[in-house]
Protein backbone atom coordinates (compact mmCIF):
# COMPACT_ATOMS: atom_id res chain seq x y z
CA UNK A 1 0.00 0.00 0.00
CA UNK A 2 1.45 3.10 -0.82
CA UNK A 3 1.05 6.33 1.33
CA UNK A 4 -1.77 8.97 0.52
CA UNK A 5 -1.26 11.87 2.87
CA UNK A 6 -5.18 12.74 2.01
CA UNK A 7 -5.58 9.50 3.63
CA UNK A 8 -3.51 8.25 5.99
CA UNK A 9 -2.02 9.29 9.33
CA UNK A 10 1.09 10.92 9.75
CA UNK A 11 3.07 13.63 11.85
CA UNK A 12 4.14 17.14 10.77
CA UNK A 13 7.00 18.81 12.24
CA UNK A 14 6.80 22.95 12.63
CA UNK A 15 10.00 24.24 13.30
CA UNK A 16 9.14 27.41 14.33
CA UNK A 17 7.59 25.68 17.96
CA UNK A 18 9.94 22.96 17.49
CA UNK A 19 6.80 20.73 17.95
CA UNK A 20 5.40 17.59 16.13
CA UNK A 21 1.42 17.40 15.13
CA UNK A 22 -0.41 14.35 14.06
CA UNK A 23 -2.60 14.88 11.00
CA UNK A 24 -5.26 12.00 11.09
CA UNK A 25 -7.40 13.29 7.61
CA UNK A 26 -9.14 9.53 7.39
CA UNK A 27 -11.25 10.62 10.58
CA UNK A 28 -12.69 13.01 8.56
CA UNK A 29 -15.27 10.05 7.68
CA UNK A 30 -16.47 9.86 11.39
CA UNK A 31 -19.72 11.23 12.56
CA UNK A 32 -20.24 14.01 14.52
CA UNK A 33 -23.11 14.25 17.34
CA UNK A 34 -21.07 16.28 19.87
CA UNK A 35 -21.84 19.56 20.83
CA UNK A 36 -22.88 22.42 18.60
CA UNK A 37 -22.38 26.11 18.43
CA UNK A 38 -24.58 28.65 17.37
CA UNK A 39 -23.78 30.50 14.47
CA UNK A 40 -22.62 34.08 14.95
CA UNK A 41 -25.11 35.85 13.03
CA UNK A 42 -27.19 38.06 15.52
CA UNK A 43 -28.04 41.54 14.82
CA UNK A 44 -25.95 43.86 16.17
CA UNK A 45 -26.58 47.80 16.23
CA UNK A 46 -23.84 49.91 15.01
CA UNK A 47 -24.19 52.29 18.69
CA UNK A 48 -25.33 50.85 21.73
CA UNK A 49 -24.22 52.97 24.36
CA UNK A 50 -24.24 50.30 26.77
CA UNK A 51 -21.23 48.53 25.57
CA UNK A 52 -18.05 50.16 26.80
CA UNK A 53 -15.91 49.90 23.58
CA UNK A 54 -18.62 52.30 21.79
CA UNK A 55 -17.74 55.91 21.36
CA UNK A 56 -18.91 57.99 24.14
CA UNK A 57 -19.69 54.99 26.29
CA UNK A 58 -18.92 55.10 29.90
CA UNK A 59 -16.48 52.27 30.81
CA UNK A 60 -16.97 50.04 33.77
CA UNK A 61 -14.30 52.06 35.79
CA UNK A 62 -15.97 55.11 35.29
CA UNK A 63 -13.94 56.67 32.23
CA UNK A 64 -15.86 58.06 29.59
CA UNK A 65 -14.82 57.31 25.63
CA UNK A 66 -14.39 59.75 23.69
CA UNK A 67 -16.68 60.23 20.50
CA UNK A 68 -13.85 58.72 18.68
CA UNK A 69 -14.09 58.69 14.89
CA UNK A 70 -11.56 56.14 13.65
CA UNK A 71 -8.92 54.37 15.90
CA UNK A 72 -9.06 54.48 19.57
CA UNK A 73 -6.75 53.08 22.37
CA UNK A 74 -6.52 53.29 25.52
CA UNK A 75 -5.01 51.71 28.71
CA UNK A 76 -6.95 48.27 29.87
CA UNK A 77 -8.63 48.73 32.65
CA UNK A 78 -8.23 45.76 33.64
CA UNK A 79 -4.63 44.56 33.05
CA UNK A 80 -2.93 41.31 33.61
CA UNK A 81 0.15 43.59 33.99
CA UNK A 82 1.24 46.74 35.48
CA UNK A 83 4.44 49.06 35.08
CA UNK A 84 5.66 49.13 38.76
CA UNK A 85 5.05 46.17 41.08
CA UNK A 86 7.81 44.78 43.67
CA UNK A 87 9.81 41.77 42.25
CA UNK A 88 9.35 38.13 43.92
CA UNK A 89 12.08 37.00 46.24
CA UNK A 90 15.02 34.53 45.14
CA UNK A 91 14.12 31.07 45.96
CA UNK A 92 16.46 28.38 46.30
CA UNK A 93 14.29 25.79 45.55
CA UNK A 94 14.89 24.91 41.37
CA UNK A 95 10.97 23.90 41.38
CA UNK A 96 9.74 26.82 42.44
CA UNK A 97 11.51 29.31 40.24
CA UNK A 98 9.73 33.19 39.46
CA UNK A 99 10.57 35.95 37.62
CA UNK A 100 9.88 39.44 37.72
CA UNK A 101 8.18 40.74 35.25
CA UNK A 102 6.33 44.53 34.38
CA UNK A 103 4.46 45.46 31.24
CA UNK A 104 1.11 47.19 29.82
CA UNK A 105 -2.25 46.01 28.40
CA UNK A 106 -3.87 48.33 26.14
CA UNK A 107 -7.01 47.99 24.38
CA UNK A 108 -7.19 49.36 20.83
CA UNK A 109 -10.57 49.95 18.92
CA UNK A 110 -10.64 49.40 14.63
CA UNK A 111 -13.68 51.35 13.98
CA UNK A 112 -16.57 53.53 15.97
CA UNK A 113 -19.06 51.19 14.77
CA UNK A 114 -19.87 47.84 16.37
CA UNK A 115 -21.50 46.58 13.16
CA UNK A 116 -18.31 46.23 11.33
CA UNK A 117 -15.51 44.02 11.47
CA UNK A 118 -11.78 44.29 9.48
CA UNK A 119 -13.14 42.36 6.12
CA UNK A 120 -16.17 44.84 6.21
CA UNK A 121 -14.01 47.57 6.56
CA UNK A 122 -12.13 49.71 3.85
CA UNK A 123 -8.24 49.27 2.99
CA UNK A 124 -7.57 52.68 3.87
CA UNK A 125 -9.01 52.05 7.27
CA UNK A 126 -7.70 49.00 7.89
CA UNK A 127 -4.21 51.04 7.24
CA UNK A 128 -4.88 52.85 9.81
CA UNK A 129 -5.20 50.64 11.93
CA UNK A 130 -2.23 48.72 10.72
CA UNK A 131 -0.53 52.65 11.60
CA UNK A 132 -1.49 51.99 14.96
CA UNK A 133 -0.31 49.12 15.49
CA UNK A 134 2.92 50.11 14.68
CA UNK A 135 2.88 53.06 16.67
CA UNK A 136 1.99 51.21 19.65
CA UNK A 137 4.75 48.67 18.90
CA UNK A 138 7.24 51.50 18.59
CA UNK A 139 6.34 53.29 21.67
CA UNK A 140 5.88 50.06 23.89
CA UNK A 141 9.48 48.71 22.41
CA UNK A 142 11.19 51.88 23.68
CA UNK A 143 11.29 50.32 27.47
CA UNK A 144 9.58 46.82 27.10
CA UNK A 145 11.20 43.76 25.36
CA UNK A 146 8.09 41.95 23.75
CA UNK A 147 4.97 43.78 22.27
CA UNK A 148 2.04 41.56 21.67
CA UNK A 149 -0.47 42.37 19.15
CA UNK A 150 -3.84 40.11 19.34
CA UNK A 151 -7.02 40.00 18.53
CA UNK A 152 -9.83 37.46 19.84
CA UNK A 153 -12.54 37.54 17.42
CA UNK A 154 -16.17 36.00 18.52
CA UNK A 155 -17.84 34.26 21.36
CA UNK A 156 -16.35 31.00 20.76
CA UNK A 157 -12.80 32.78 21.31
CA UNK A 158 -14.07 34.31 24.66
CA UNK A 159 -15.00 37.30 22.94
CA UNK A 160 -18.28 38.60 24.43
CA UNK A 161 -18.03 42.13 23.25
CA UNK A 162 -19.23 42.62 19.44
CA UNK A 163 -17.31 45.55 18.92
CA UNK A 164 -14.23 45.43 16.44
CA UNK A 165 -10.98 45.61 18.71
CA UNK A 166 -7.45 43.94 20.26
CA UNK A 167 -5.32 44.26 22.39
CA UNK A 168 -1.96 45.17 22.72
CA UNK A 169 0.19 43.48 25.71
CA UNK A 170 3.95 44.28 26.23
CA UNK A 171 6.19 42.78 28.97
CA UNK A 172 9.87 43.08 30.05
CA UNK A 173 10.53 39.34 29.44
CA UNK A 174 10.19 37.12 26.15
CA UNK A 175 7.11 35.16 26.92
CA UNK A 176 7.10 31.45 26.05
CA UNK A 177 5.88 30.95 22.31
CA UNK A 178 7.96 33.62 21.36
CA UNK A 179 10.97 32.35 23.22
CA UNK A 180 11.05 28.98 21.27
CA UNK A 181 10.12 31.09 17.95
CA UNK A 182 13.35 33.18 18.88
CA UNK A 183 15.48 30.11 19.66
CA UNK A 184 14.19 27.78 16.30
CA UNK A 185 14.54 30.49 13.93
CA UNK A 186 18.13 31.65 15.54
CA UNK A 187 19.11 27.78 15.27
CA UNK A 188 18.06 27.56 11.20
CA UNK A 189 19.55 30.53 10.67
CA UNK A 190 22.85 29.36 12.03
CA UNK A 191 22.64 25.84 10.63
CA UNK A 192 21.01 26.72 6.70
CA UNK A 193 22.48 30.81 6.70
CA UNK A 194 18.89 32.10 5.48
CA UNK A 195 15.72 33.11 7.93
CA UNK A 196 13.70 30.26 8.66
CA UNK A 197 10.17 32.02 6.85
CA UNK A 198 11.98 33.75 4.43
CA UNK A 199 13.16 30.84 3.02
CA UNK A 200 9.46 28.90 4.00
CA UNK A 201 7.56 31.74 2.04
CA UNK A 202 10.09 31.05 -1.29
CA UNK A 203 9.22 27.75 -1.03
CA UNK A 204 5.61 28.28 -0.69
CA UNK A 205 5.83 30.75 -3.37
CA UNK A 206 6.86 28.51 -5.48
CA UNK A 207 4.70 24.97 -5.00
CA UNK A 208 1.29 27.48 -4.82
CA UNK A 209 -0.33 24.44 -3.46
CA UNK A 210 -1.00 26.10 0.38
CA UNK A 211 -1.17 29.52 -0.86
CA UNK A 212 -4.66 31.07 0.44
CA UNK A 213 -3.50 34.32 -1.13
CA UNK A 214 -0.63 36.92 -2.19
CA UNK A 215 0.16 39.94 -3.40
CA UNK A 216 3.58 42.03 -4.19
CA UNK A 217 4.41 42.30 -0.86
CA UNK A 218 2.59 39.17 0.85
CA UNK A 219 2.40 35.87 1.23
CA UNK A 220 -0.71 34.32 3.06
CA UNK A 221 -0.70 30.37 3.43
CA UNK A 222 -2.26 27.23 5.50
CA UNK A 223 1.41 26.48 6.99
CA UNK A 224 2.59 23.15 6.11
CA UNK A 225 2.65 22.11 9.58
CA UNK A 226 -0.86 23.64 10.80
CA UNK A 227 -2.57 22.63 13.80
CA UNK A 228 -6.06 24.59 13.68
CA UNK A 229 -8.37 23.11 10.65
CA UNK A 230 -7.65 26.61 8.99
CA UNK A 231 -4.57 28.22 10.80
CA UNK A 232 -3.14 30.85 8.45
CA UNK A 233 0.86 31.83 8.25
CA UNK A 234 0.74 35.34 7.09
CA UNK A 235 4.50 36.89 5.76
CA UNK A 236 6.66 39.09 3.85
CA UNK A 237 6.58 36.95 0.35
CA UNK A 238 10.29 38.33 -0.08
CA UNK A 239 12.13 41.28 1.99
CA UNK A 240 13.37 40.43 4.87
CA UNK A 241 11.75 42.32 8.01
CA UNK A 242 12.29 42.57 11.37
CA UNK A 243 9.26 44.01 12.98
CA UNK A 244 6.12 46.29 12.21
CA UNK A 245 7.60 49.66 12.36
CA UNK A 246 9.95 48.36 9.84
CA UNK A 247 7.26 48.23 6.85
CA UNK A 248 7.48 50.92 4.42
CA UNK A 249 4.34 53.20 3.58
CA UNK A 250 3.82 51.00 0.52
CA UNK A 251 3.98 47.37 2.87
CA UNK A 252 1.66 48.48 5.02
CA UNK A 253 -0.96 49.22 1.86
CA UNK A 254 -0.41 46.00 0.68
CA UNK A 255 -0.99 44.22 4.04
CA UNK A 256 -4.02 46.02 4.62
CA UNK A 257 -5.38 44.50 1.49
CA UNK A 258 -3.72 41.27 1.84
CA UNK A 259 -5.46 41.23 5.50
CA UNK A 260 -8.97 41.96 3.90
CA UNK A 261 -9.13 39.81 1.28
CA UNK A 262 -8.00 36.30 3.75
CA UNK A 263 -10.25 37.79 6.32
CA UNK A 264 -13.33 37.59 3.63
CA UNK A 265 -12.14 33.85 2.76
CA UNK A 266 -12.14 33.10 6.20
CA UNK A 267 -15.89 34.60 6.66
CA UNK A 268 -16.86 33.15 3.13
CA UNK A 269 -16.48 29.88 4.41
CA UNK A 270 -19.34 29.23 6.37
CA UNK A 271 -20.69 32.34 5.39
CA UNK A 272 -20.35 33.61 9.33
CA UNK A 273 -18.55 36.15 10.68
CA UNK A 274 -15.61 33.97 11.25
CA UNK A 275 -14.17 33.22 14.50
CA UNK A 276 -10.35 33.55 15.66
CA UNK A 277 -7.16 34.44 17.77
CA UNK A 278 -4.43 36.04 15.57
CA UNK A 279 -1.71 37.96 16.23
CA UNK A 280 1.84 39.18 15.12
CA UNK A 281 4.94 38.13 16.09
CA UNK A 282 8.22 39.99 15.41
CA UNK A 283 11.68 40.38 17.06
CA UNK A 284 12.00 41.95 20.38
CA UNK A 285 12.80 45.66 21.13
CA UNK A 286 15.44 46.85 23.21
CA UNK A 287 18.17 44.55 21.19
CA UNK A 288 19.97 45.21 18.31
CA UNK A 289 18.75 44.66 14.83
CA UNK A 290 22.59 42.49 14.33
CA UNK A 291 21.83 40.22 17.02
CA UNK A 292 17.82 39.58 15.69
CA UNK A 293 18.60 38.52 11.40
CA UNK A 294 16.97 34.96 12.15
CA UNK A 295 13.64 36.90 13.35
CA UNK A 296 11.00 37.27 10.33
CA UNK A 297 7.72 39.55 11.01
CA UNK A 298 4.83 37.40 10.57
CA UNK A 299 1.26 37.06 11.93
CA UNK A 300 -0.61 34.06 13.05
CA UNK A 301 -4.49 33.20 12.82
CA UNK A 302 -5.89 30.33 14.73
CA UNK A 303 -9.59 29.99 14.04
CA UNK A 304 -11.29 26.89 15.55
CA UNK A 305 -14.12 26.09 13.25
CA UNK A 306 -13.91 22.60 11.70
CA UNK A 307 -16.94 21.37 9.48
CA UNK A 308 -19.10 24.14 9.56
CA UNK A 309 -20.60 27.64 11.27
CA UNK A 310 -21.49 25.09 13.80
CA UNK A 311 -18.59 22.69 14.47
CA UNK A 312 -15.75 23.34 15.65
CA UNK A 313 -11.84 21.89 16.78
CA UNK A 314 -11.47 21.16 20.86
CA UNK A 315 -8.07 20.51 21.91
CA UNK A 316 -9.01 18.29 24.93
CA UNK A 317 -7.71 14.98 25.52
CA UNK A 318 -4.76 14.06 23.64
CA UNK A 319 -4.10 17.44 22.21
CA UNK A 320 -3.49 18.34 25.93
CA UNK A 321 -1.97 15.52 27.13
CA UNK A 322 0.57 14.51 24.00
CA UNK A 323 0.64 16.72 21.24
CA UNK A 324 -1.73 18.51 18.76
CA UNK A 325 -3.97 16.44 16.37
CA UNK A 326 -5.83 17.48 13.21
CA UNK A 327 -8.35 15.94 10.27
CA UNK A 328 -8.21 18.00 7.52
CA UNK A 329 -4.40 18.50 6.24
CA UNK A 330 -3.08 21.37 5.25
CA UNK A 331 -3.54 20.88 1.64
CA UNK A 332 -6.60 20.60 1.44
CA UNK A 333 -7.58 23.55 4.06
CA UNK A 334 -5.88 25.77 1.65
CA UNK A 335 -7.84 24.64 -1.53
CA UNK A 336 -11.28 24.94 0.42
CA UNK A 337 -9.76 28.30 1.38
CA UNK A 338 -8.52 29.17 -2.09
CA UNK A 339 -11.99 28.43 -3.71
CA UNK A 340 -14.06 31.05 -2.31
CA UNK A 341 -15.20 33.93 -3.88
CA UNK A 342 -13.31 37.10 -3.18
CA UNK A 343 -16.07 39.51 -2.40
CA UNK A 344 -17.73 39.14 1.06
CA UNK A 345 -21.15 36.91 1.22
CA UNK A 346 -22.30 39.98 3.02
CA UNK A 347 -22.00 41.94 -0.06
CA UNK A 348 -23.48 39.74 -2.61
CA UNK A 349 -26.70 39.27 -1.00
Amino acid sequence: MAFDPKEHQHERFNPLTGQWILVSPHRLKRPWTGQVEKPEEEVIPSHDPKNPLCPGSIRPNGKVNPEYDGVYVFDNDFPAMLPDVPSPAESDDPLERSRATTGACRVMCFHPRSDITLPLMTIEEIRKVIDEWSGQCTELGKTLKWVQVFENKGKVMGCSNPHPHCQIWAMSSLPNEASAEDMNQRDYLAKNGVPMLLKYARSEDEKRIRVLVDNEDWICVVPYWACWPYELLLMPRRRHILRMPDLTDSERNSLADIMKRLLTKYDNLFEVSFPYSMGFHGAPYGIPDSECQHWQFHAHYFPPLLRSATVKKFMVGFEMLAESQRDLTAEQAAEKLRNLPDVHYKLRK
